[in-house]
């Protein structure tokens, strides 16, 4: 494991506590929180698209969440359906790519939105580009009374504006919505030294400041986010939402996973 901080250098620590040792209190630790899941997630073992088993158990996994009392909001990418930035380098307009890849995200949040309400989670879906036929536009007090009424409030299209992912509005709703901590389900279990896929050696972070996130580049979210997150002293957890009943799990300190704080 590997652990870091602000004020001292970075060493690999063999030792035999780490994040899946943390008692289990039986309660969440926070009672309000944004959730961030790449589109990617969605797509389960297939190239593309939505996979109808992922998109359920991630459904089941958020129910879990909500019936212990958790205020919960999600940000979900379209990286499963269209990648902006990619296309953009291969010759298309950078800001009409963002658009479109934004119009994907409007569909992973409605796709999201069948799975829990088919699930028993009454949701809203908000998005930056107003679209009234399909959902409401975002407006920060209605999705506070949404979240003060038990509802998931799903946040769609990004800022509304080209050249930003999906992890600058996921940082900038988790303020704005005064959540606790923001939450990044991944393929992986936490933020490594290298690509655990690609390198068998890696080694996964138990804990990381914000400072260790910019300094070192690595590639957890968009610098803007993690800036965003540190001023307003919101801590982020990286865990892997493929494993049902893990979000619940990391919820309560147990399982394995990141922090940056």
């Amino acid at each position: 494991m590997v652990r870091s901080t602000r004020t001292t250098p970075l060493v690999y620590v063999d030792d035999s506590l780490d994040s899946r040792d943390t008692p289990m209190t039986g309660q969440p630790r926070y009672k309000k929180i944004l959730l961030k899941m790449s589109g990617e997630v969605l797509m389960g073992d297939a190239l593309f698209g939505i996979d109808t088993k992922t998109i359920e158990s991630v459904a089941e996994d958020i129910k879990e969440v909500v019936d212990a009392g958790v205020e919960l909001c999600l940000v979900v990418g379209g990286g499963n359906i269209f990648r902006g930035v990619s296309l953009a380098g291969k010759g298309m307009d950078r800001a009409s790519a963002d658009y479109m890849g934004m119009l994907a995200t409007v569909m992973n949040a409605l796709a999201l939105q069948g799975a829990l309400e088919k699930a028993g989670v009454y949701t809203r879906v908000q998005s930056a580009i107003p679209m009234d036929a399909v959902c409401e536009p975002y407006i920060r007090r209605r999705a506070l009374r949404h979240l003060e009424k038990g509802r998931v409030v799903i946040f769609a299209a990004g800022l509304g504006a080209p050249f930003f992912t999906t992890d600058t509005p996921a940082a900038l709703r988790t303020a704005e919505m005064g959540c606790e901590a923001l939450f990044k389900g991944t393929s992986v279990d936490g933020v490594y030294t290298a690509d655990p896929k690609k390198d068998p050696t890696a080694k996964r972070y138990d804990s990381l400041s914000y400072h260790d996130v910019l300094a070192q580049d690595l590639k957890v979210m968009d610098a803007s986010a993690i800036a965003l997150m540190r001023d307003n002293h919101i801590p982020i957890v990286v865990f892997s939402i493929r494993e049902r009943g893990n979000f619940m799990k990391v919820l309560k300190g147990q399982g394995v996973f990141t922090t940056i704080a």
